[in-house]
């Protein structure tokens, strides 16, 4: 923990209070300055320089309950979206309603991509607006809907969704159906991930971007892929089956996930990492339901 007298180079010290619900947003954007302790978040130190202000700022602007401040009425500015490679960013501004869920803007010729959806507010669509706006929203489950009308009816877009999540976005107007592989659009393939729910997808783009929503993630904890083993909500062996099509049928550079962190490495070695992740799976018996037992 920061000693109280500890401030960042713009003289005020940064602080997360107790309503961190855990989301570990934070972490994955300032891996430098803020840890797990106690089942939340806690600051180690105050930034040191300025990418690490920058880092930190980001937490605070992603940050779905607003943990994270500097100094009384302090307002951070909104780094947001970021760029994580070519035309993939980062969304930020993370939602309470679908737990602090990434999302994710992918820019294209034909009209621009909102994978998922971050919370809801006119400043953050005025910034896609200046991006070339939203022509398709694909959900990847039921637990990442929650502003998707909201962004689609702002922007005309078309939504995404799987027949067996779409009670959970009644609007969607694109549905995908059955478990086979959907091109959608061009380069874009919706791949249904039965497991963490009944409807959930994977939207592998360009054959590069791997978007897992809750399907996948690489865990800092483990160094390597992981699922998350104590929120599968629909069923596990379903969930082990479309990791090995996912392995076996599609491949990716980049594993993009609405929780846990991210990762970008060589094909082959995430193909090898996924095939080993469902025989490490195979081996170690089920979990009970605990949200709060999920290993970041």
């Amino acid at each position: 923990m920061p000693a109280p007298e500890s401030r960042g180079p713009a003289g005020r010290a940064w602080e997360i209070r107790g309503n961190c619900i855990n989301c570990d947003v934070a972490r994955q954007l300032a891996p430098e300055t803020v840890v797990e302790a106690d089942a939340r978040s806690v600051l180690a130190r105050q930034p040191a320089d300025a990418a690490e202000e920058l880092a930190l700022a980001r937490a605070a602007v992603a940050c779905p309950v607003r943990a994270i401040r500097r100094g009384p009425g302090h307002v951070p500015p909104a780094p947001f979206p970021m760029r994580l490679d070519r035309e993939v960013y980062l969304c930020g501004h993370n939602s309470a309603r679908t737990f602090g869920a990434n999302a994710y803007l992918v820019r294209r010729p034909e009209g621009n991509l909102l994978v998922d959806t971050p919370r809801w507010t006119s400043a953050v669509a005025a910034s896609y607006e200046e991006l070339g706006g939203i022509a398709h929203i694909l959900l990847t489950h039921r637990d990442h809907t929650a502003h998707a009308q909201r962004f689609a009816k702002h922007f005309g877009a078309r939504v995404w969704i799987h027949e067996a999540d779409q009670d959970a976005a009644p609007h969607a107007d694109r549905v995908l159906r059955g478990r086979e592989p959907v091109d959608v659009l061009p380069g874009v393939t919706a791949r249904p991930v039965p497991g963490h729910t009944r409807g959930s997808v994977v939207y592998v783009v360009d054959e590069r971007y791997c978007f897992t929503g809750d399907t996948l993630y690489w865990s800092r904890t483990a160094q390597d892929l992981e699922v998350f083993e104590t929120v599968v909500w629909y069923s596990r062996p379903e969930l082990m089956g479309s990791l090995l099509r996912l392995a076996e049928e599609a491949r990716f550079t980049w594993v993009l996930p609405g929780h846990g962190d991210r990762c970008h490495r060589p094909a082959e070695e995430l193909h090898e990492r996924l095939v080993r992740l469902v025989a490490r799976m195979r081996e170690r018996p089920p979990q009970p339901l605990d949200i709060g037992a999920v290993e970041w």
